[in-house]
């Protein structure tokens, strides 16, 4: 849930800048350090757009028969379909990565095909044919509501980014998901590991010198 809330906050501020990035994936994500482990960072613009005339303000065209840019996992059904991306599709990869991360994999996954494009097709036909009730089964309840609404978006609409951070917000200060105050799973991990580490450590030590106990 803190995932989703930030990247959508992330995503919120490239839109504003008339941008759409066009390959969201786990890889486009860095955690920050120290003091800033709690923070998601957005990488790799190789293929960002501009999806508006920032002076007129005027989005692209829709256009059709465009070539699928950015990773097949996690790229939308539009962008499948061969229709020009806007900014519904970054957000609906968003809705992929996270069921990806809550599921462990994606039903469209380890597809085996005899060249990229045959994959490729085989990618879209899976993902169309799985309904989001089934990909979100195990899945938090707000994440099968973000990808409704990202899924339901026309193509020149603006997100309500609002009302999907709301969603994330709204679940993280519940608790039902644990306690967001310790920061993300992976970091309550790597603290519960080190501990665990340190405490082997102690112990060798002091089974190697009966006194050492003394002393600590």
């Amino acid at each position: 849930m803190m995932l989703g809330e930030q990247l959508v906050t992330r995503l919120e501020y490239m839109h504003s800048k008339h941008f759409i990035h066009r390959d969201i994936k786990p890889d486009n994500f860095l955690v920050g350090r120290g003091p800033r482990a709690n923070l998601i960072y957005v990488i790799d613009f190789g293929l960002s757009k501009r999806y508006r005339n920032p002076k007129t303000r005027l989005h692209q065209p829709y256009r059709e028969g465009k070539n699928l840019t950015g990773t097949p996992r996690y790229a939308s059904i539009n962008n499948h379909l061969g229709v020009e991306q806007s900014r519904r599709d970054d957000m609906e990869s968003v809705g992929y990565v996270l069921a990806y991360f809550s599921r462990g994999s994606l039903p469209w996954q380890g597809l085996k095909a005899n060249t990229k494009k045959q994959k490729y097709q085989k990618i879209m036909e899976k993902k169309m044919g799985v309904s989001i009730g089934v990909l979100c089964k195990d899945c938090p309840i707000e994440l099968k509501k973000f990808l409704d609404y990202c899924r339901s978006l026309r193509f020149e609409d603006k997100p309500n980014y609002p009302y999907l951070k709301a969603l994330f917000r709204d679940a993280i200060d519940s608790g039902k998901y644990g306690d967001s105050s310790k920061g993300f799973d992976w970091m309550r991990l790597h603290s519960k590991k080190l501990e665990e580490t340190e405490t082997a450590k102690l112990d060798v030590e002091e089974a190697a010198d009966p006194d050492f106990a003394e002393f600590t």
